[in-house]
């Protein structure tokens, strides 16, 4: 594609929209035109780089009226893919991608994507540690911080990117064609955007909708939604278990972990040696095993590295322990489902902090995996009345409200004693009060250290 001619629209300047916008530039392109319905001023400064580049200002007014005479337009996974600019653009037949797209289109490194309801950020990070420890140059992309048009244009053939990819980007792709690609599992989300369960998982799927027989996809056994796709990739599917003996695949085996792949059936390591806790972690852990295997990375470098990975931020994640109470960071816990993988991870008694932005989730079946540790609830944000009356529904009565995370932090601090854990996993998104679940993490962790 021969960028030298062609007037590029960017809609949405966060980092993807930056990443496209220096992506475009590195490739020559003709004009590239800046948008976001925020002004200049907004950005403080953030965008005076491209802008001295010779890029277009056209920041806070909205896109539609820049669609007409642009060539492509990329834009930002933040912008809903419904709107009607868009599909004026894609009736004139104006190219509307996300900037997901943009890097596959440049790259020529492999593609290895990872989606899912949960497990994705470690699953995405432990799989491009074992690239790099296999020698090759590896970067996770996507969801997980850094954007793909970041790397895009400096990785070479047998590079590998490693990219979180949510339904929102995915709905965007045109070509996206990973050459292995996994579903962890599938649990309601997001139904605030997709409307329907069915939408949703109709969106998880276009991960492998341009594989072909030489690519491979893997689902997760124990799930039911993801084993039930097993016949709609055209690519090859493998499956991994932690609950079932398989016929090949990943899956456990009297303690051990197994791989088998086309009869060659061999144990990689015991269970126990996993580094990073919980039952959901050991399903990453065989997930992201069998996927770099199927790469070609030899099995001690797999193993070796599931020794020694810790985990991630802001997934389980022990911030500090003050006056005997350990404080544990899980603000990557944005839905029901993710929040019962950390209760279940937990073997003391715990405060629990929820709460957040309304992605029109159900968390009865979050109380219902509530076991004898959790000893308290502190709930905050868009959702609190929702969560407090579903407590109610199920009897569990002890409830604190809070009015802010600091608030919340304080609260917990008088209801925890030594031994206990506090837990933030609040089973809502973060953007009723913070830009991102990243954002909230660290400002739980300040909040921790600032009670020392």
């Amino acid at each position: 594609m021969d960028y030298s001619k062609m007037r590029v629209l960017v809609v949405g300047m966060a980092r993807s929209g930056i990443a496209a916008a220096q992506l475009l530039y590195k490739l020559g392109t003709k004009e590239i035109i800046l948008n976001d319905m925020r002004d200049r001023e907004a950005f403080s400064g953030k965008l005076d780089d491209l802008l001295a580049l010779g890029m277009t200002d056209r920041l806070g007014m909205e896109p539609d009226s820049l669609i007409h005479g642009v060539d492509l337009i990329v834009f930002s996974s933040g912008v809903p893919f419904w709107r009607e600019w868009i599909k004026n653009a894609r009736a004139a037949g104006i190219p509307c991608v996300n900037e997901l797209e943009l890097a596959y289109w440049v790259t020529k490194a492999d593609f290895v994507a990872i989606t899912g309801t949960n497990g994705k950020t470690t699953t995405t990070t432990l799989v491009s540690e074992i690239f790099r420890a296999a020698g090759k140059v590896s970067h996770p992309v996507g969801n997980i911080g850094d954007p793909a048009c970041t790397y895009a244009y400096e990785l070479q053939e047998g590079d590998v990117a490693v990219a979180e990819v949510a339904p929102f980007q995915l709905v965007s792709t045109l070509k996206f064609h990973p050459r292995v690609s996994a579903i962890l599992n599938i649990t309601e989300d997001h139904l605030d955007w997709f409307q329907t369960m069915e939408n949703y998982i109709r969106g998880k799927c276009i991960v492998f909708q341009n594989q072909t027989p030489a690519d491979y996809c893997v689902l997760n056994y124990d799930n039911e939604i993801t084993r039930g796709l097993r016949d709609e990739p055209k690519a090859r599917v493998l499956f991994f278990s932690v609950s079932h003996i398989l016929p090949e695949g990943a899956y456990v085996k009297d303690g051990q972990i197994v791989l088998s792949v086309d009869g060659n059936t061999r144990t990689l390591m015991p269970i126990k040696d996993v580094r990073i806790p919980g039952n959901h972690n050991l399903e990453n852990a065989l997930a992201a095993a069998l996927m770099t295997s199927l790469m070609g990375v030899a099995d001690s470098v797999i193993a070796k590295t599931l020794r020694t990975f810790a985990g991630v931020e802001h997934r389980i994640e022990t911030v500090a322990t003050v006056d005997g109470v350990t404080y544990i960071n899980d603000s990557k816990g944005t839905n029901p489902d993710a929040t019962i993988m950390a209760i279940r991870a937990m073997d003391r008694p715990t405060v629990l902090i929820l709460g957040g932005y309304d992605k029109h989730g159900d968390f009865l079946p979050m109380f219902r995996e509530f076991n004898q540790y959790i000893a308290h609830i502190v709930v905050l944000g868009q959702t609190q009345e929702q969560i407090v009356d579903t407590a109610k529904q199920v009897g569990y009565q002890n409830i604190t409200l809070a009015d802010s995370l600091a608030d919340a932090v304080q609260k917990c601090r008088a209801l925890a004693s030594p031994g206990m854990n506090v837990l933030l996993s609040p089973a809502c998104a973060s953007w009723d009060m913070f830009s991102d679940y990243e954002e909230r993490g660290r400002r739980f962790k300040e909040l921790v250290m600032e009670l020392k």
